[in-house]
């Protein structure tokens, strides 16, 4: 039988469980709005009254006026039509929508957790419906970019707005492990160079969202060589010491793949320091990450290769979680292991 506090822990962990497949969604829906160039097409922000789609002919077409109004669509939509926007509007929809459903299933389990268990709720996980509510005007912010003077959003923006979805969902996968049995199962293991690694692996996605917002990915669609060359030549060293380095789409394609090539480097040094000195129950863990970062590289490749595709680079994405989290789970399971006396 459940004790009381194993009680309050399984219903936090559906909870948590429930905020992490949400989340995984919406990175994933994120992502593909941005690949469909959806993102523009709502130039509005309701926040109650957008729950509802357009019903009648008029509403859609009081939609796709204001979208008439914006730059993307006078400079590189122009042919649009009613029906080929419909297709771009229910992207950027349903985005928001679970952005939405996303506020409500922290806000209100919130609630009823704390007048259930206690303030101690309220303190514990207040940090992640601000970290939402954030993100919601992040998105906002990152979308009002792009309503004049250019064609897309800021890629600077757009690197925020991603990033802080990977927060979340990196401080939801923690305070669900601190739920678990691992902490009693932890081993004793320091290894400093992988919350190195781990910062690595955040700065890899906020670059990753710069090559996404500029289009870089679709500069050079080759590999290993951009071109016919490994520095791009349609840039100089000079560039790329310059503070508008990441302005440029070959110089942040650059980055991007040699951060990667760094990022191997890394793990390979930590794969090293495990088998060697580390508990045999660490080996498991440490491979994961390593299977889902050489899948990282390949999508990575492909990617490249076939000039963008929308397949490969959600799943490029989408496996960015799973480097994220199972990078977590590392730290974690070594994290808290204080000797016993």
């Amino acid at each position: 039988m459940y004790s009381q506090n194993n009680k309050i822990n399984y219903h936090l962990k559906i909870w948590l469980i429930s905020l992490l497949v949400m989340i995984t969604v919406i990175i994933l829906v994120g992502g593909l709005t941005r690949l469909t160039d959806s993102g523009l097409s709502i130039t509005t922000w309701e926040l109650f009254v957008g729950i509802l789609p357009p019903f009648s002919n008029e509403s859609w077409l009081d939609y796709f006026n204001l979208y008439k109004t914006i730059p993307e669509y006078n400079e590189q939509n122009f042919n649009m039509t009613l029906n080929e926007f419909k297709v771009i509007f229910w992207w950027e929809w349903a985005h928001r929508q679970l952005g939405r459903l996303i506020g409500l299933l922290v806000l209100i389990p919130l609630i009823y957790f704390t007048i259930k268990n206690g303030l101690w709720v309220l303190k514990e996980y207040l940090i992640i419906f601000l970290l939402v509510c954030f993100q919601g005007f992040i998105g906002w912010y990152m979308v009002s970019s792009g309503l004049v003077n250019r064609v897309d959003v800021s890629h600077y923006r757009l690197s925020l707005h991603l990033v802080t979805a990977f927060i979340i969902l990196s401080i939801v996968f923690w305070k669900f492990l601190k739920l678990t049995d691992i902490k009693n199962n932890q081993i004793i293991f320091k290894l400093n160079s992988l919350k190195f690694f781990l910062l690595l692996i955040f700065l890899q996605l906020i670059i990753g969202a710069f090559v996404s917002g500029m289009d870089a990915g679709k500069v050079y669609n080759t590999w290993p060589l951009m071109g016919s060359s490994y520095f791009p030549n349609d840039s100089s060293l000079a560039e790329f010491f310059n503070l508008d380095v990441f302005d440029n789409p070959s110089l942040v394609q650059f980055v991007h793949r040699n951060l990667a090539y760094l990022i191997v480097f890394i793990y390979l040094y930590i794969l090293y320091i495990v088998f060697k000195n580390g508990n045999i129950r660490l080996r498991f863990p440490v491979l994961i990450i390593g299977l889902s970062l050489l899948f990282q590289i390949l999508l990575g490749i492909f990617t490249i290769l076939s000039g963008v595709k929308m397949f490969y680079a959600s799943l490029h994405q989408i496996n960015s979680i799973i480097i994220i989290l199972s990078t977590l789970y590392f730290l974690y399971i070594t994290k808290y292991n204080e000797p016993s006396y």
